[in-house]
């Protein structure tokens, strides 16, 4: 696609979004306990996230009738093909259901098996975030870019905790206790497709998680890209997406946060 096309393609995929977004919001705080299911060890869903999927399948299905998709809650046959959705309905679905307002509808499109647009919205402060290829990144239209900070120590990180996978543990705190006596904080959210949103417009220099999901962070980490961000795995590698594994910050910092983390899972 050209980027005209991208651009449109974005402009229409982010109404339906924020509409799903919005119905999201909608929901907060109707969701009886009895509604819960339990998809693993600490893993939630509810009727919240698979009919906000459905809505999101079905609009964007209609932008591109032949495209194939990736979701979280796999309402539609998971498949590839030259254009794809990856999809997160309810990023923070944890939060979302203990009405903590941050949580985020989480959308990538890949063309030829290569991230070319990511959309996150927020639908508490109403904040949408998006990039295409070679756009830059915006927030509700105006141009964002990952932070300034030259030093660790005037940072503000964003982590994710284990929560399923316990196995790298003593490394995961390892890198925690650095962080948490070298920077001036860590803030751990549970919504990783908005702490990659926040790296994007500044408000984290930096945010690390391993036990991802690619619906987690392919819209994410390629906004944090077109905002001028520095994207690896723990290994200083290219592949994020489905490793499960990824840290994200500005450029100035990305070699020290990656030697820090490298040091402490190796």
């Amino acid at each position: 696609m050209d980027p005209k096309q991208l651009e449109r393609l974005c402009t229409d995929a982010s109404k339906i979004i924020k509409q799903v977004g919005q119905f999201i919001k909608s929901e907060r705080g109707k969701v009886s306990s009895d509604l819960i299911e339990e998809k693993g060890l600490n893993s939630l869903v509810s009727y919240v996230d698979k009919t906000a999927e459905i809505k999101l399948v079905e609009g964007l299905r209609k932008l591109i009738p032949e495209s194939a998709f990736l979701t979280e809650e796999e309402t539609v046959r998971q498949a590839s093909g030259k254009y794809r959705w990856i999809i997160d309905p309810l990023d923070g679905t944890t939060n979302f259901l203990h009405q903590l307002p941050y949580f985020a509808v989480s959308v990538a499109l890949e063309v030829d098996g290569i991230i070319q647009m990511g959309i996150v919205y927020e639908p508490n402060l109403d904040e949408l975030f998006y990039a295409w290829k070679d756009s830059g990144s915006f927030m509700n239209d105006k141009p964002i870019h990952v932070s300034t900070t030259k030093k660790l120590q005037d940072c503000l990180i964003a982590t994710g905790f284990p929560y399923h996978d316990f196995n790298l543990e003593k490394q995961y705190f390892k890198a925690f206790n650095h962080f948490m006596k070298n920077t001036r904080g860590i803030r751990r959210f549970g919504a990783a497709a908005m702490d990659l949103a926040y790296v994007a417009c500044g408000r984290f220099d930096a945010f690390y998680e391993y036990g991802l999901n690619a619906w987690d962070v392919a819209a994410g980490t390629f906004i944090v890209k077109e905002a001028g961000g520095q994207v690896t795995n723990f290994k200083g590698g290219n592949d994020y997406i489905f490793s499960r594994e990824m840290i994200a910050s500005n450029h100035h910092i990305s070699e020290e946060t990656l030697r820090i983390i490298k040091g402490a899972f190796k």
